[in-house]
């Protein structure tokens, strides 16, 4: 305490405190003013020879149609065909496909979104300070990047310790049965339904304790050699409480990063009167929405949430960017997404969505699988499984070319 006590002196930091101060009020004074101008000159209207309300109005429902059944596919595939041996999210289909859905996303939030944001943010529309001299796209989505860090652990240390918790309680429920239970005997090999607890010794158990202790024991049959007939799962699925934790929370932290981007896409579409804009974007947002549909419903479907949540999830996921579009419609004659306050929202939403998605593709499903020790053991899976990789991330960034 001594030490800081004694370089104190060398910091003014009351003059510190008050450049900090003033340079906090003049870039808020900046952007304030920048986003207060309504109108851009001409850039407002239609710069190609494309304009045709009534031909935008039917693509902008065909548009509509079409993305909502991509999603509702993409995201109901896993959900319901989990029951089917080639879908279920252990099947190595499933992990080649959820790869090439990785690639789709993060595609997706380096090659569509963050050069979206950067064009929107050093639009000429915008004065150039503070805009232009710095990149306020890139340290947006770095800031996004990082938040989603400190979003997907404190919701793990949340769920973790909810599930810690409940084990506990689990634990003391047992205790209770094991106090309240009478010692029982277990007949030898008199029939095939034995009690929960029996072991083929024919000794006498306490019910409560054997019921508890179970898994631990079937956990190491192989050096045992005991065999259960039953299984046991947790109310975050599979067995595996910290995978099924991490399911729970980057299913949930996943779907915030695609309806914040779903919007704005959904808007922009549904604002323009260019049917040539309109058709391409058409076919790249069906494509994407489909797989990213896909990987939402992958997490979705391991982190086993029950059958409410799951459609409610998939839902909204679905109907997220088709609003976007029926809000353009909606709002298309007085909106101008030309103007220097339209500009800044949507570089500023492009560029969160840019950062959750970039961290949720690269930390979340591309690290999380090709980690593994699944994947390391499999040969023939990490080929296929990289090939999808580059292949999603590939076909998306090509159709940045048209979208």
């Amino acid at each position: 305490m001594s030490f800081i006590e004694d370089l104190l002196p060398f910091f003014p930091m009351d003059h510190i405190r008050v450049k900090t101060g003033a340079f906090l009020e003049t870039i808020i004074l900046k952007l304030s003013q920048s986003v207060s101008i309504t109108a851009c000159g001409s850039a407002g209207e239609e710069m190609d020879g494309c304009r045709d309300n009534s031909a935008a109005l039917t693509l902008k429902f065909v548009a509509i149609s079409a993305i909502l059944i991509a999603g509702v596919c993409g995201v109901g595939i896993p959900l319901i065909g989990k029951k089917h041996r080639f879908l279920r999210t252990d099947s190595n289909l499933f992990v080649a496909a959820k790869a090439f859905a990785a690639g789709v996303i993060l595609a997706t939030g380096f090659v569509h979104m963050l050069p979206g944001a950067t064009s929107s943010l050093t639009n000429p529309c915008l004065p150039k300070s503070p805009w232009k001299i710095f990149p306020f796209a890139g340290f947006i989505a770095m800031m996004a990047a990082l938040g989603t860090l400190v979003v997907d652990f404190v919701g793990t240390q949340y769920y973790e310790r909810k599930q810690e918790k409940k084990d506990q309680k689990d634990q003391a429920d047992s205790g209770d049965l094991v106090s309240e239970s009478a010692i029982v005997p277990v007949e030898p090999k008199t029939r095939n339904d034995k009690l929960f607890g029996e072991e083929e010794s024919g000794a006498i158990h306490i019910v409560g304790m054997h019921a508890h202790a179970a898994h631990h024991r079937h956990s190491q049959s192989h050096e045992h050699g005991h065999s259960h007939g039953h299984s046991h799962s947790h109310s975050f699925g599979g067995g595996d409480e910290d995978g099924g934790v991490r399911h729970v929370v980057v299913s949930q932290v996943l779907e915030l990063g695609i309806v914040s981007h779903s919007i704005i896409i959904g808007i922009s579409l549904g604002v323009s009167e260019s049917p040539c804009t309109i058709r391409p974007l058409l076919v790249a947002l069906s494509f994407h929405q489909f797989f990213e549909g896909f990987a939402l419903g992958g997490c979705i479907s391991q982190a086993q949430f029950n059958s409410l949540r799951s459609t409610v999830m998939a839902t909204f996921f679905a109907i997220t960017t088709p609003l976007g579009i029926a809000i353009g419609i909606g709002v298309a004659s007085s909106y101008d997404p030309h103007s220097p306050r339209a500009l800044v929202v949507e570089g500023i939403l492009n560029s969160i969505s840019a950062g959750i998605l970039v961290y949720m593709a690269l930390v979340d499903l591309i690290a999380a699988d090709f980690l593994s020790k699944r994947m390391s053991c499999n040969t023939r899976l990490q080929v296929v499984s990289y090939f999808a990789l580059f292949l999603g991330a590939g076909l998306m960034s090509l159709l940045a070319i048209w979208a």
